[in-house]
């Protein structure tokens, strides 16, 4: 879901025997219904083939089947991977083809498989301009709700082994001229045409949410206002009850926040993202796998990450760049032994590999300098006259964190709790992509 938008579903079963296997054929229907106080989305499929290279999508194009007749007031256009029928005006027609031109392209990206058929779209900008009859009474429900429905059909054929394999589908799109609702819509297309299916709920409607949002070369986070201002007021959904068999699609919008959070960190942090392509596309071709047995083993680290993620959330906040080390090795000082460690400017806490205990008195010189921002000048680990830039502290201790505490580039401290030391340059969380340098810490027991 984009803009706020969210989706519902229900599914039915045709049995027929035109093939010479039993074939199965699976109606899906997925939908959004709309953030509070925005309009919402919906697409539909219609008769439609071959392709109009990118270049013409601008012009008014004919893709109806001949027992399709034409709809006043409503044009056809259509661009590399999608066929678009809507009452946009041009301008807005072509932006929109421009948007779902680029988010294929990074969804087909991620998962390794380009679009092979055309994408079918239907946006509805206002209802009255849609003669009764024009619109799928599947999505009327879903548009009069200012959402979004994608009506999909797959045939599956049974191998020797009996095994359903996907041998065809098909997806038509129904959205209102929301911005972001038909990005939502058309991942699920394309998913349920290249996949034959889109998932559990939680991976299907995460990864849909995560698709609309998704530009090129932007790796923050850039969500709807109102779902980021959901995120930062709420406590934590727990990871379980996101990935909760037996959930249905549509069910509010605020589930589709936390989906989309967990989509989020699980494909952006480093730590957990080398298992969730794999396992996005095990669920996408039905293999047996779930959420469970892929992070089960990391389960104390992926909630601890997530919570942290949960805590600091804000548009642009990088989950990369906030990733922990869980490799670290950290040991205690003794005599006149010393530790020391590389702390840059444009990462969240970094291992200084020294554990203390209350009372451990610590002696810190850092060198090098560093900057909180593209245009800012060049600190020490002392910071500017504001605070930023500075080198601050914090104890980890059976993944709970003390309150941060600051120290800077010649300085002593006194542990107040037992714990793994992290250092950071002390910046706004959102706003540390853009910082530069390092500063080497030596740390060693106080005299």
């Amino acid at each position: 879901m984009l803009n706020g938008s969210v989706s519902n579903s229900t599914a039915g079963v045709i049995m027929f025997s035109r093939l010479k296997f039993p074939v199965v054929l699976l109606a899906l229907v997925t939908g959004l219904g709309g953030f509070p106080g925005e309009s919402g989305m919906s697409s539909v499929t219609y008769a439609q083939s071959g392709t109009k290279d990118a270049k013409d999508k601008g012009k008014p194009k004919s893709p109806r089947g001949k027992d399709t007749p034409a709809i006043p007031g409503v044009n056809e256009y259509s661009s590399k991977n999608f066929a678009l029928r809507t009452d946009l005006p041009p301008d807005e027609a072509r932006e929109l083809l421009t948007r779902l031109e680029t988010m294929l392209v990074l969804v087909s990206r991620y998962f390794g498989k380009p679009n092979t058929q055309i994408i079918e779209m239907n946006v509805v900008k206002q209802q009255t301009n849609w003669p009764p009859g024009s619109i799928d009474a599947d999505a009327i429900q879903s548009i009069e709700s200012g959402g979004g429905i994608t009506l999909s059909v797959t045939s599956f054929q049974r191998n020797g082994s009996g095994q359903k394999q996907v041998v065809g589908a098909k997806s038509i799109v129904w959205a209102v001229a929301d911005r972001g609702t038909p990005q939502h819509e058309a991942v699920h297309a394309y998913c349920h045409q290249t996949f034959g299916r889109t998932g559990p709920t939680w991976y299907s409607e995460g990864m849909a949410e995560l698709g609309q949002y998704w530009k090129e070369k932007e790796d923050g986070v850039n969500i709807h206002d109102g779902v980021l201002q959901y995120l930062k007021s709420e406590d934590p959904k727990e990871l379980t009850e996101i990935v909760a068999a037996g959930q249905r699609t549509g069910d509010s919008w605020q589930n589709y926040s936390w989906r989309w959070a967990l989509c989020h960190l699980l494909a952006a942090n480093p730590n957990y993202a080398p298992r969730f392509k794999p396992l996005g596309l095990a669920l996408l071709n039905d293999q047996q796998t779930s959420f469970e047995a892929v992070y089960g083993p990391m389960a104390k680290e992926i909630t601890f990450e997530y919570n942290f993620f949960l805590k600091h959330i804000d548009q642009g906040l990088r989950a990369d760049l906030c990733s922990w080390d869980w490799k670290a090795k950290f040991q205690r000082l003794k005599g006149t032994g010393s530790a020391q460690a590389k702390i840059e400017a444009m990462r969240g806490w970094q291992p200084a590999r020294v554990t203390v205990k209350s009372g451990d008195k610590l002696s810190f010189t850092a060198t090098g300098e560093w900057a909180s921002s593209k245009a800012g000048k060049k600190v020490t680990a002392d910071g500017d006259e504001e605070g930023k830039g500075k080198l601050v502290g914090i104890l980890f201790d059976d993944y709970v964190l003390s309150e941060p505490f600051e120290l800077g580039a010649n300085c002593e401290w006194e542990a107040t709790g037992d714990g793994n030391l992290y250092l950071r340059c002390r910046d706004d969380w959102k706003s540390i992509a853009d910082n530069s340098g390092a500063v080497t810490v030596k740390i060693k027991l106080a005299e």
